[in-house]
């Protein structure tokens, strides 16, 4: 199967879950929708009431500002991949619960391996703590981490600045920054891989070094 093919057959796959209770108050759900060959990985939180209407993450004013911070990186919406952690929205906005974000979770892992981005781009608290265990995202924002071999980039959720003005300028600042970051984590993947294709077990003392979501524990 080509990675569109399995994309799409993902999408179908969450249309008619109902792994956990969000399927109960579900209009659409939000798969995700973008490039199957990007090298970005944008990751939401959930899908918001516009959303849930329309099937599509990130329609409403947040995607708005999504929109205005990704030309700030130099990208617009056709060359990236942009989805949620959990693909149903929750009741009134609230955070997703652990067992939802549970269900939901092989849906994005098989997003994440079809797609085999360079860089993931976390938005807002919940997707963070998918990679980065008790992060503080007003303390790590727009850094970097590595985990299994991917550069992860915790970023605040575009709707994060409409309700707090004073962020506005500290996510745009996150974002100008991404197309440095994303050529630095091509090359150390490229690196990687040659490494790999002359025998090397492990990685060079010039390369990132993997660090997965339980062992990422910073404050």
């Amino acid at each position: 199967m080509t990675p569109e093919e399995i994309l799409n057959e993902i999408a179908e796959q969450t249309k008619v879950c109902t792994r956990c209770k969000l399927h109960h108050s579900r209009k659409n759900a939000v798969p995700g929708v973008g490039n199957a060959y990007t090298k970005v990985l944008f990751i939401g939180e959930g899908p918001g009431f516009h959303e849930n209407e329309q099937g599509l993450p990130f329609v409403g004013a947040a995607g708005t500002f999504l929109d205005e911070l990704l030309e700030d990186a130099g990208l617009n919406r056709d060359e990236v991949f942009i989805t949620n952690v959990v693909k149903c929205r929750p009741p009134g906005n609230r955070d997703p619960e652990p067992e939802e974000l549970e269900a939901c979770k092989p849906y994005l892992e098989r997003q994440i391996a079809t797609i085999d981005p360079d860089v993931i781009v976390t938005l807002g608290r919940v997707s963070m703590g998918h990679f980065i265990n008790n992060g503080k995202i007003s303390l790590i924002h727009g850094r970097e981490f590595w985990s299994t071999g991917r550069m992860v980039i915790p970023m605040y959720h575009p709707a994060a600045a409409l309700h707090q003005p004073s962020l506005r300028s500290v996510v745009k600042e996150d974002f100008i920054k991404l197309s440095g970051l994303l050529k630095k984590a091509r090359s150390a993947r490229q690196r990687l891989v040659s490494q790999n294709e002359v025998g090397q077990e492990t990685p060079g003392e010039d390369l990132p070094q993997d660090n997965d979501a339980e062992q990422l524990s910073l404050f």
